[in-house]
């Protein structure tokens, strides 16, 4: 899978899921490049999302409700995923 399907993929999921005014989707793979553990299929991504719904939870609770969403997505693509939500 390439970066712009997983970026697709992800962006519809936590919309079908989540009630968001705003979501950007950003690859920072290279912020991973020299990890030893480090995947060249494996990204790292950064979202930033605009949520009440999420915004009304703690955010132990909207992350979580976050990496619910994205399972799959964690254990087959995803190396890293940084979440800001507002």
């Amino acid at each position: 899978m390439d970066i712009n399907e997983l970026i697709a993929i992800v962006k519809k999921k936590l919309n079908q899921q989540i009630q968001i005014d705003y979501i950007k989707i950003e690859d920072k793979s290279f912020l991973h490049k020299k990890h030893s553990g480090n995947q060249k299929d494996k990204f790292h991504l950064k979202i930033t999302v605009k949520s009440n719904e999420l915004a009304n939870m703690t955010k132990i609770d909207s992350n979580k409700k976050i990496y619910k969403v994205l399972d799959n997505e964690m254990k087959h693509f995803i190396h890293s995923l940084q979440i800001l939500i507002n």
